[in-house]
């Protein structure tokens, strides 16, 4: 039972997810009706204070630094590739490939960018940016804001604000757990000193170097979470985990492999068992672990404030 019922969690997971997760992805060939990433210039051009943020982490820094690492050489090589930047295996997670366009040759731009979180932005990057004729963003309607977002959305956009889907997308890579990962490769990687961190969390990682929350009305303010808000993303992120390391675990027989996600899926259900008794959908989502199960968790955590349940798993520091 415990095979198929993972076997069907990976097939749900990933087909809800993985076309926003890695369509444009290097190596990838992209038809007209593909969505393809478009690089982070293009958000540079609104999102200044948030691009000078991400240029200070190591996802920007990489791109320049990582294929130079021992380590990565010795992995590079593992997995049967000659280099770092022509390995369409380092690139599922390590680097962003931009296309000028559908139909395109995709180019290696960066490290992780916007669209590693955010979803390839062909499709939506026009409609993010239309706050209608003649308007600037300044001057936008309330009707037309919600319309805008809610096309977005459609168009596959995975907003800040859709926690769920942007912690799936940072555990898909922070998990070993990319879908387009091949089960030998991983092995592979694993015994050349390829990290894998099963106790990733995602409020230590992304309240850390990499917090970019300019929000209205004070858009030069980097603003910090509250514990309430802190509670709420713990509890998210380890929803994401546990659907992403189920969906990973049968993946690959290499004991580090499975060790590092039955590790990961136990951290999950422990955090989340604490939770409970204050958010039914916590039961229904540790016994279906689903992509929409994840969602409506997240729906449901919104607004509360769990730090009295979780906040002694909450990170003191974020460096």
């Amino acid at each position: 039972m415990r095979k198929v019922e993972i076997a069907r969690l990976r097939t749900v997971f990933w087909t809800a997810i993985v076309a926003g997760l890695l369509l444009g992805s290097f190596g990838v060939s992209n038809s007209a009706f593909a969505a393809f990433k478009v690089g982070a210039k293009k958000c540079q051009e609104c999102h200044t204070a948030e691009a000078k943020v991400w240029e200070g982490t190591k996802h920007f820094k990489s791109y320049k630094a990582i294929h130079k690492d021992k380590r990565a050489k010795k992995i590079v090589k593992a997995v049967g590739d000659k280099r770092m930047k022509k390995s369409a295996t380092c690139a599922l997670c390590h680097y962003t490939a931009a296309q000028k366009k559908a139909g395109a040759k995709a180019k290696l731009v960066s490290g992780p960018s916007c669209e590693s979180c955010h979803g390839a932005a062909s499709d939506w990057i026009a409609v993010h940016n239309d706050y209608g004729k003649g308007v600037k963003r300044d001057g936008e309607s309330a009707d037309h804001k919600a319309a805008r977002i809610e096309k977005s959305i459609a168009a596959g956009m995975v907003r800040p604000d859709r926690l769920y889907d942007v912690a799936a997308n940072c555990m898909s890579c922070h998990g070993l757990a990319n879908p387009e990962l091949d089960a030998k490769a991983a092995a592979a990687m694993l015994d050349n000193e390829h990290p894998l961190n099963p106790d990733f969390e995602l409020v230590k990682y992304s309240q850390g170097t990499v917090r970019h929350r300019f929000y209205p009305p004070d858009v030069t303010a980097n603003k910090k979470m509250t514990p309430a808000e802190m509670s709420q993303m713990y509890v998210v992120g380890q929803a994401a985990a546990l659907t992403s390391a189920m969906a990973a675990v049968s993946k690959s027989d290499h004991p580090k492999y499975k060790a590092a996600q039955d590790k990961r899926i136990a951290n999950a259900k422990a955090a989340l068992e604490l939770v409970k008794g204050q958010v039914p959908e916590a039961t229904a989502f540790l016994s279906d672990p689903s992509v929409a199960n994840g969602r409506a968790l997240a729906a449901a955590v919104k607004g509360k404030d769990l730090s009295g349940a979780v906040g002694g798993k909450l990170p003191k520091d974020f460096k």
